[in-house]
């Protein structure tokens, strides 16, 4: 049976080295990795991680939590998936994607909780185990977003600088953190630049949009942007205007927010706010990997502790919904 002490000579480094690039791989340059990694396969070398996890009462395994509705948020959690699975991939831990009604069968190690409203955090609050959320939130806890405020900074002073005459915000109907941010953005800029905001709320879903394209139309003159929460909102405006006939970009523009597959699938393509939703994605899972690894086995939220903030800057896409998208 082939051994770590055969591992470490043909690698040509320590045992130790070897145990740290199994157990800790975020501690070892990737050039150590790749001449253990090497050795274990040319040996075909298996560590027992299950017998190691049993030693250790852990179970390896992950559950990535999402409390929303998938058919609203598709694909954008495909894409936050496959970020949180590489990483934990790498790490030899397995992900189990579950929704709150599962959540609680069978172990785990962590949790990630994506999608949390306020409703949720009692049930949350109730978790043995270390917790992060994909999501700013006031509840004190640990938490990855991109900077929602800056993105519609970004798409709000395009649209001034662009030169449209009347630039109006549709956001999502939630009381979040998320979408507090987004219209805050959207008013902050407006607001420093002399123009009068004006903000429409819907839940997310394209036809809500769209029909209120259409039902309003006769108040929406030439030259008017309409920066949007979400892409599913926008490509509602998009359809919206379309049907009444209206000429984009040159009289209305739209821009949208998420930039995952369904700004490159609207017909024009969708000027965008783009997160970088998959390193987003490792970056949650590398936090709390951090945690499980220095030992956290609870799920701490007491206001005394710092709390970890990754925030992300989105970047603005400029397609063929808003003016001078050859910028980009």
């Amino acid at each position: 049976m082939v051994t770590l002490n055969d591992v470490a000579k043909s690698a040509n480094v320590s045992k130790m080295t070897v145990s740290r690039v199994i157990n800790h791989p975020e501690q070892v340059t990737d050039e150590l990795k790749q001449l253990v990694f090497k050795a274990m396969n040319e040996l075909d070398y298996h560590p027992n991680l299950a017998a190691k996890a049993l030693a250790a009462n852990a179970t390896r395994i992950i559950k990535l939590v999402i409390l929303e509705k998938v058919d609203t948020v598709e694909p954008y959690y495909a894409t936050l998936l496959m970020g949180v699975a590489q990483f934990l991939n790498a790490h030899q831990y397995a992900l189990q994607v579950v929704t709150q009604k599962n959540a609680d069968i069978g172990e785990c190690d962590g949790y990630i909780i994506t999608g949390a409203r306020n409703d949720d955090f009692t049930w949350i609050q109730e978790l043995r185990k270390p917790v992060i959320l994909y999501g700013e939130n006031r509840h004190h806890y640990d938490f990855v977003d991109s900077d929602n405020k800056y993105g519609t900074f970004l798409s709000t002073g395009a649209a001034i600088k662009d030169g449209y005459d009347q630039i109006i915000f549709l956001g999502i109907e939630l009381k979040e953190s998320f979408e507090y941010s987004r219209e805050r953005g959207y008013m902050d800029t407006m607001q420093k630049s002399g123009l009068q905001p004006q903000i429409i709320r819907f839940g997310n879903h394209s036809s809500e949009s769209q029909q209120y394209i259409e039902d309003h139309w006769h108040e929406f003159k030439p030259n008017t942007c309409f920066v949007c929460s979400s892409d599913r909102l926008a490509i509602g405006v998009e359809r919206g205007i379309q049907r009444m006939g209206g000429s984009i970009p040159e009289d209305f523009g739209i821009t949208g927010f998420d930039g995952v597959f369904l700004d490159q699938i609207a017909e024009p393509k969708l000027s965008t706010v783009k997160q970088p939703v998959m390193a987003m994605g490792s970056k949650i899972a590398e936090l709390l990997m951090q945690k499980i690894n220095h030992g956290v086995t609870t799920n701490d939220q007491s206001p005394e502790r710092d709390r970890t903030e990754v925030m992300f800057s989105p970047e603005l896409i400029r397609r063929n919904t808003t003016r001078n998208y050859h910028l980009n």
